[in-house]
């Protein structure tokens, strides 16, 4: 497949593995490098640049692709000795999420590193355009984590920033297999990011029982929270879940909300399987995942239903 994606980023497949906080690591991201896509490393779940640096050295050391490294912006931890490793290290790509990409951006000009900016809005994407990116990743609604304010949906989202953009717009957002690869080819998009159905793989260091209730569940169970604190994420229902719910609706601050929806409380889940004891980060893409099979075996799968899937429209007389 060839796409301004596939292109830019020096990959086969135009299929971008999302940052996952706390899950992303080596493993994972050389995995799917293998198998033709955008492996990406999560920085800021890391405790210091030096284990960013380790990361991304046993990367190289498991792929010769290209790979990159995910960093979330944040108020509450700073991101520029991070952000030196990467330049420092030479990875292909960078991809900015939840804060304002600036100041990387900036710091990222002058180097060969591709920029691609997560976006949930049209005004966002063009700003993240005139500052630099080299791509935008477009967030529908229906994606897991961190989500856009709005509320739009995918189908919507994706037409409308690649309408208002000249930069390769990434759709994501409730694409779990081959039928979405070819739906947001369909919308102009040039390739796809994907994060909850790479949790569901066997290379993701996710609990199995994480693993386990995303094949489990339906897509009209996911709970949105953090709404109060205008951060919506999207994440598998809990007791914990209820517990943060019912304390936003108390009009509880970011300081007393904290306890709950800290990182320790996230890991609580996704790594130690105390799935009650804390949150998880889930897509309504979950809906569409049965099984937990390698990177390879997915991208095999995902590329086989989108080539069954073309032939029919063609065949269809359209």
């Amino acid at each position: 497949m060839k796409t301004r994606v596939t292109e830019l980023l020096g990959i086969e497949v135009p299929i971008v593995q999302g940052g996952l906080a706390n899950l992303a690591y080596s493993e994972l991201a050389s995995a799917v490098s293998n198998a033709g896509g955008l492996g990406q490393i999560t920085a800021t779940s890391l405790r210091s640049a030096d284990e960013l640096r380790t990361e991304i050295r046993k990367t190289k050391a498991a792929t010769n692709r290209p790979f990159g490294v995910n960093i979330a912006i944040s108020q509450h931890k700073s991101v520029e000795e991070f952000v030196d490793v990467v330049v420092e290290e030479g990875v292909a790509a960078v991809s900015l999420t939840a804060g304002n990409p600036e100041p990387i951006l900036k710091r990222l000009a002058d180097t060969s590193i591709k920029k691609l900016v997560l976006i949930g809005s049209v005004r966002q994407a063009q700003k993240a355009e005139s500052l630099g990116a080299d791509a935008v990743m477009a967030v529908g609604q229906e994606g897991g984590g961190h989500i856009g304010r709005a509320d739009t949906g995918t189908i919507v989202l994706i037409p409308r920033v690649v309408d208002s953009v000249n930069i390769p717009v990434i759709a994501s957002g409730g694409i779990a297999d081959g039928r979405g690869l070819l739906a947001a080819l369909a919308l102009g998009a040039e390739g796809i990011e994907m994060g909850t159905r790479f949790i569901a793989t066997k290379e993701c260091i996710a609990h199995e029982a994480y693993k386990e209730a995303l094949v489990r569940g339906r897509e009209d169970e996911t709970v949105i929270i953090k709404r109060s604190l205008g951060m919506p994420g999207r994440v598998l229902p809990s007791p914990w879940v209820e517990k943060i719910l019912e304390e936003e609706a108390r009009g509880t601050t970011m300081e007393r909300l904290w306890p709950f929806i800290s990182g320790e409380r996230n890991r609580h889940a996704i790594i130690e399987g105390q799935l009650d004891e804390g949150f998880a980060w889930a897509g309504q893409s979950m809906g569409l995942i049965h099984n937990v099979p390698t990177v390879a075996e997915l991208f095999e799968e995902m590329l086989s239903t989108a080539r069954e899937h073309f032939a029919r429209i063609g065949q269809s007389g359209l």
